[in-house]
C-alpha cells in the first residue's frame, strides 16, 4: 500500500502514524469508522465505538457495561442468561418470574432441572414422593387421594378394599353388597354369571341373582296372572293362605272389581267380592 493509498477511505485524511480500522479491505480513521459502522447499544442507545467491546445477541448489540439483567441489574457478561419478551434476565430472575413453582415445597423449579407434572401441577423430582413411604414416585403408577399421592403398594396397604370374588385390590369404583366390596366386572349373577353392575337384581341366601334367574328359580307366582311376584320398587302384593297375587291382580273372579282392602269370599281356587259371592257355597 503506497503512501497515497494509506488515507481514510471516507474522509481521505492521512492515516500515517494514526490508529485506523480495516473494513472490507479499506482503511478508515477511527472517527469515520465509528460514525459509519458502529452498532448502537440496546440499553443506552449510544454507538459502540471501535475501542469498546461489542456484545451481540440475536442481532442486537450492547456495550459490555450495559449488558445487564433488566430486573436485578447484575452484569450478564460471561454468565448464563435467558430472554423473555425481548428482555434479558439472569437465570435466577428468569426462574423467579417464568419458571413453575413446586406444588410441594413452593420453590422455583429451575430451568434445566427435571420436573414432574400431574393433574396440572408441577413438582421437583425429589418432592414428588409417595405420601406414605416418602419414596420418589417418578413415572411409576400412582393413585391420588385428597391426602396426597401414593405408590400402588402403599395405597393397597393403607386404603385398598379387596374384591369379595377375586380377592384382588379394588383401586377405584366397585360395588357394595352385603357389606362386602366387589369389582364391577366381578359382581355377577349367581345363576347365569352375567354382570349385574347396571342391572336390577335380587338376593337369595346372600347371593345376587339377575331378575330372570331369580324369577325362574325363586319368585312366587301370582295366582291370577301366573307371572312372578318380585316386590321390586315397592310393588305391593297380597298373600292369602298359600297363594299370592299382584295387588292389581287381586280382583273378583266374576265382576273383576278390585278386592284390595275389601272383604272377599273364596270358592275353590276363586275369589269373589261379597256381592258376587252371595248365594254361592263359599268360604269366608
Amino acid at each position: 500500500m503506497t503512501t497515497a493509498q494509506f488515507d481514510c477511505q471516507y474522509c481521505t485524511a492521512s492515516l500515517l502514524g494514526k490508529k485506523y480500522v480495516i473494513k472490507d479491505d479499506n482503511p478508515y480513521c477511527i472517527s469515520c469508522y465509528d460514525r459509519i459502522f458502529s452498532n448502537y447499544c440496546e440499553e443506552c442507545k449510544e454507538p459502540i465505538e471501535s475501542d469498546s467491546k461489542d456484545l451481540c445477541y440475536k442481532h442486537r448489540h450492547w456495550h459490555e457495561g450495559c449488558f445487564k439483567c433488566t430486573k436485578c441489574n447484575h452484569s450478564l457478561v460471561e454468565k448464563p442468561f435467558a430472554a423473555k419478551d425481548e428482555r434479558l434476565l439472569c437465570t435466577e430472575c428468569y426462574s423467579n418470574e417464568c419458571s413453575s413453582k413446586c406444588f410441594k415445597c413452593k420453590r422455583t423449579i429451575m430451568p434445566g432441572s427435571r420436573k414432574m407434572e400431574f393433574k396440572g401441577n408441577y413438582w421437583h423430582e425429589t418432592c414428588f414422593v409417595c405420601e406414605h413411604c416418602l419414596q420418589p414416585i417418578g413415572t411409576k403408577p400412582l393413585i391420588s387421594k385428597e391426602s396426597g399421592n401414593y405408590c400402588l403398594p402403599c395405597f393397597e396397604k393403607k386404603f385398598a378394599h379387596y374384591c369379595n370374588f377375586c380377592k384382588k385390590v379394588i383401586s377405584s369404583g366397585g360395588i357394595m353388597f352385603h357389606d362386602q366390596q366387589w369389582h364391577k366386572e366381578c359382581f355377577l349373577c349367581s345363576g347365569c354369571r352375567k354382570e349385574l353392575c347396571e342391572e336390577e337384581f335380587m338376593s337369595k341366601d346372600d347371593y345376587p341373582f339377575c331378575m330372570d334367574c331369580y324369577n325362574h328359580l325363586y319368585a312366587k307366582r301370582c295366582a291370577a296372572c301366573t307371572k312372578p311376584i318380585t316386590g321390586l320398587r315397592g310393588a305391593k302384593f297380597i298373600c292369602f293362605q298359600d297363594r299370592q297375587w299382584h295387588s292389581e291382580c287381586f280382583n273378583c273372579g266374576k265382576c273383576s272389581i278390585s278386592l284390595v282392602g275389601e272383604g272377599f269370599l273364596t270358592q275353590s281356587m276363586e275369589i269373589f267380592c261379597r256381592k258376587c259371592g252371595s248365594g254361592m257355597d263359599t268360604d269366608i
